[in-house]
């Protein structure tokens, strides 16, 4: 038995719909506006979509568009209107669309239609993208740059801090539902033959130097023949031209590579963000089954919020699973977050914007004593009270760093031993 929603503002619609599919041996599930369905997919996770273009609240593509940037749209969408032209339907098959039902629907083509659409299967890994965050100006207009170079060149760089969303953007250039190669996880030599089958879909290599020397010469390969195969070529790196070409790449491939480039946000630019990026990836982590479906709490957002992502958006989402997979309740809690990225560790206050100045004023020894308390909670707090790795950025000698933490009044409140 399969769960099929169907979605239209026309309560006869609904439940004539229902009550056809309901007699067929399906569960049907009913909502009368966009508002619902996304409470009910929120919750659920439907076989089949039945979805009206035209609603009072958000239309129908709309909706479609909005599942497909937030990585939900994991499950076959037949689209019904009896007013919707033929770019409409074109438009709504290339965002992930299976079908279009022309209304009055006879119950031959509704029944061809749901048959045909419950046979669909989506390709796995609904991906999450740009356009899921229209409310954040920052992430809107790097959207808008990325969509307004990609029309012009089938190749850009990402040039990108330690600390950043690269593979965010470079999901907003793919297609739906079309192929995505990651260069960097292939060791053998790539062919004439994978380039025809990606037709339309991405090439993808979050860090430049990462790669092997085979790799590179994969790359080298594809950016020769993608206008060939309509690909799009996306690439990121942390390092200068300069510096790749003295790793060995190929000076003429790496000027080609850095002839078109977009500047990424770092992390700590994307601090107001991380809420709405933690919400999305959680939500995708689910859509894709990896972990049951979860929601964070205001107090967790705001704990997450605050958390100096020093790796950037890989280490959100493995934070976030690993939430996910251990959390006892639905909701993950602030003591949830706290307890894996900082055990027994409080969030450090913001330093005050006058504290230079006060240090300044202060005798040489009080001065001295005041930054380093400043600087070993930091450490502390971005690595987790973890006195090796503590010893091993200051450089210092255990049995000294025990002494000073002491001294400073923090071994007790902050510091823990290395299991």
């Amino acid at each position: 038995m399969s769960q099929i929603l169907v979605i239209d503002d026309e309560v006869g619609i609904r439940e004539l719909l229902s009550e056809i599919l309901t007699d067929e041996g399906h569960d049907v599930a009913t909502c009368e506006n966009a508002a619902a369905a996304r409470a009910w997919r929120d919750a659920h996770r439907p076989d089949l979509v039945l979805l009206d273009i035209w609603m009072p609240d958000t239309d129908g593509v709309t909706l479609l568009k909005e599942w497909a940037a937030a990585g939900k749209l994991n499950m076959p969408v037949v689209m019904m209107s009896g007013h919707a032209t033929i770019e409409t339907a074109v438009e709504a098959t290339k965002i992930g669309a299976v079908g279009f039902l022309e209304k009055p629907i006879s119950m031959q083509k509704l029944l061809a239609a749901v048959k045909q659409g419950l046979e669909h299967h989506p390709k796995a890994g609904a991906v999450l993208t740009l356009a899921a965050f229209p409310r954040s100006a920052l992430l809107k207009d790097l959207r808008r740059r990325l969509e307004q170079v990609a029309a012009k060149s089938r190749s850009v760089l990402l040039r990108a801090p330690q600390a950043s969303i690269v593979e965010l953007a470079a999901r907003t250039l793919q297609i739906p539902a079309k192929p995505w190669i990651d260069l960097g996880q292939d060791s053998s030599p790539i062919s004439v033959d994978l380039l025809a089958q990606a037709s339309g879909g991405v090439l993808y290599c979050g860090e430049l130097a990462k790669l092997t020397r085979l790799q590179q010469k994969n790359l080298a390969f594809a950016l020769d023949r993608l206008d060939r195969h309509n690909l799009r070529l996306v690439t990121a790196t942390t390092h200068a031209a300069s510096a790749l070409v003295a790793q060995g790449w190929d000076a003429a491939v790496i000027d080609r590579l850095f002839e078109i480039s977009i500047g990424l946000p770092s992390f700590a630019e994307l601090k107001d963000e991380i809420p709405d990026l933690a919400t999305h990836l959680l939500a995708q982590l689910a859509e894709t089954g990896e972990v049951p479906v979860r929601h964070l709490s205001v107090a967790a957002q705001n704990a997450l919020r605050q958390y100096p992502w020093q790796e950037g958006y890989p280490q959100l989402r493995s934070v976030l699973k690993s939430l996910a997979l251990a959390a006892l309740e639905t909701e993950i809690g602030v003591e949830d977050v706290e307890h894996l990225l900082a055990p027994g560790l409080e969030a450090a206050p913001e330093i005050p914007p006058g504290l230079l100045p006060e240090m300044l004023e202060l005798p040489l020894r009080e001065a001295r004593e005041m930054f380093e308390k400043l600087y070993f909670e930091h450490h502390l707090r971005v690595d987790g009270g973890s006195m090796t790795r503590l010893a091993e950025k200051t450089g210092l000698e255990r049995t000294h760093l025990y002494r000073k933490l002491k001294d400073l009044g923090l071994r007790n409140a902050t510091a823990k031993e290395d299991e």
